[in-house]
């Protein structure tokens, strides 16, 4: 009877034992769900997250690809157009999300690397180029002096007017072909290929202007006070550049207008004013003829246009090397004014008129200098040979007298006549109809008729009649030198035929 209770017990308590370990296991189990279920969601959370991650990297990436794509396709050839023309913008981002990031970074890296690269191979081939045309320019130009010098050779040689015109002709074409070569060859960094001595700047000026076609139209108002001069190695870059001026003032004007220059003296220097009547130049064309002007190192031959214009940029080479000055603005008269200023201090001296004579090309003074008087032009005829002066004055080249000379010196002794009152003094004169006075040089009352050297019929003849006039100079040296020959035997004069 015993047994079965303890039967029991044992039976209940391995019932509730196995209750408890099932109870543990439900609840373990419960805990698993539970954890699973939580696994289940963080793990369709960060599924969701990476698709969305996935979402975003795909359009960064197309984002990347397009900027890439627009940096090829436009922002490239905007910097390749931009580096000939800096006018021309370069485009930017074609999305603005990129700005200031690593992309963008390395896009404008790109951009300045290949810049660089394209800079660096247009100036070597520019300079390969200036090379080539400074070593043809170089060897033209000393055949186109040997030329010259040939052409002047026969002018003395042959005395027939229609040779001498001929001769004329040629060697004026020559010139306008040496003009361009050497406007060229300055550009592209040569030396100007002309040495000369201490030269008068309305020498300078009338020398320039002779190198032109067209040059009748060119009108000199000498304003100086003083013989001032050139220095040697400043003579040839003032005259490439006041040539070159010149040039631009006679092409964008019409061939029926003037072209005047005024050569005024300053405390500190001289300035030649070339003013023309013509088309003019706008605000861009004025800001790119400065920058030419300017004598910039980094001058490339593309940037002369097509086909090139060498004249300003000629001038701009000068400028910067020898240290003088050029500035274009709008004329008062409706074209261009171009002024040529030449500081006093290193490019300009003052030269003694009675050791070295002033060409009698070269316009008067229209003001002296105070007790210096008019110059007189007898030491012009001093330099003269004797067999030569009174066979060219009877000619009618010279315009006075064998005894111009000693006509000229005596108004500076003493007083002159009353009647001829246009040679009697330098002073302003009274003029007609309200005309504004005159200041007149002193000369003697024979040279009034027509003096080849006043400065109003240079302008106004024709090439026709200076050509005659220098054939009619040919004529009378030549006969003066066959009368010379009758004398005692002399050394032989360049200009016998042989």
């Amino acid at each position: 009877m015993t047994s079965i209770p303890e039967a029991l017990l044992w039976c209940l308590g391995a019932g509730t034992a196995a209750a408890v370990v099932l109870a543990a296991l439900l609840v373990r189990s419960h805990k698993e769900r539970a954890g699973l279920r939580a696994r289940l969601v963080t793990a369709e959370e960060h599924s969701s997250a990476t698709l969305h991650g996935n979402t975003e990297l795909s359009a960064r990436l197309r984002a990347t690809e397009a900027e890439i794509r627009h940096l090829a396709g436009a922002r490239l050839p905007d910097l390749t157009m931009a580096l000939a023309h800096p006018h021309v913008p370069v485009r930017g981002l074609l999305d603005g999300r990129f700005a200031g990031s690593e992309t963008d970074e390395a896009l404008s890296g790109v951009l300045e690397q290949v810049g660089e690269a394209i800079t660096k191979e247009r100036q070597r081939v520019d300079a390969a180029a200036q090379s080539t045309l400074r070593g043809a320019t170089t060897t033209m130009q000393a055949l186109l002096y040997q030329l010259q010098t040939a052409l002047q050779t026969m002018q003395h040689k042959y005395d027939d007017p229609q040779i001498a015109q001929d001769l004329l002709d040629a060697d004026f074409l020559n010139e306008q072909a040496l003009r361009r070569v050497q406007a060229t060859g300055v550009v592209c960094g040569a030396w100007p290929g002309l040495t000369r001595e201490d030269s008068y700047l309305a020498e300078l000026v009338v020398g320039a202007t002779s190198r032109l076609r067209g040059y009748e139209r060119v009108q000199v108002s000498n304003q100086l006070r003083d013989p001032i001069a050139v220095v040697a190695r400043a003579v040839e870059p003032v005259a490439i550049t006041v040539t070159e001026l010149l040039a631009n003032a006679l092409h964008h004007s019409h061939r029926e207008l003037p072209v005047t220059v005024t050569l005024q003296q300053g405390n500190r220097g001289a300035s030649v004013i070339i003013d023309d009547y013509g088309v003019g130049m706008h605000d861009d064309e004025l800001k790119h003829a400065m920058e030419l002007l300017a004598g910039g190192e980094g001058l490339l031959l593309t940037q002369l246009g097509d086909p090139p214009r060498s004249g300003f940029a000629a001038a701009g080479q000068l400028v910067r090397q020898y240290g003088f000055g050029v500035h274009v603005e709008p004329s008062p008269y409706g074209g261009v004014r171009a002024v040529v200023y030449i500081p006093g201090d290193p490019l300009l001296t003052v030269l003694d008129e009675t050791a070295q004579p002033m060409s009698v090309m070269a316009p008067m003074p229209h003001r002296p200098a105070a007790g210096a008087g008019a110059r007189s032009r007898s030491a012009a005829a001093s330099v003269m040979p004797t067999g030569a002066a009174a066979p060219a004055t009877a000619a009618g080249v010279a315009g006075a007298p064998a005894a111009a000379p000693a006509a000229a010196a005596a108004p500076a002794a003493q007083p002159a006549p009353a009647a001829p009152v246009t040679s009697a003094t330098s002073s302003e004169l009274p003029q007609a109809d309200g005309e504004l006075p005159r200041r007149r040089r002193r000369r003697p009352v024979s040279e009034q008729q027509d003096d080849p050297r006043d400065e109003s019929t240079i302008n106004m003849r024709s090439p026709e009649e200076t050509a005659s006039r220098w054939a009619a100079l040919q004529q009378g040296t030549e006969s003066g030198r066959a009368a010379a020959q009758s004398e005692p035997p002399r050394s032989p004069e360049g200009n016998a035929q042989s």
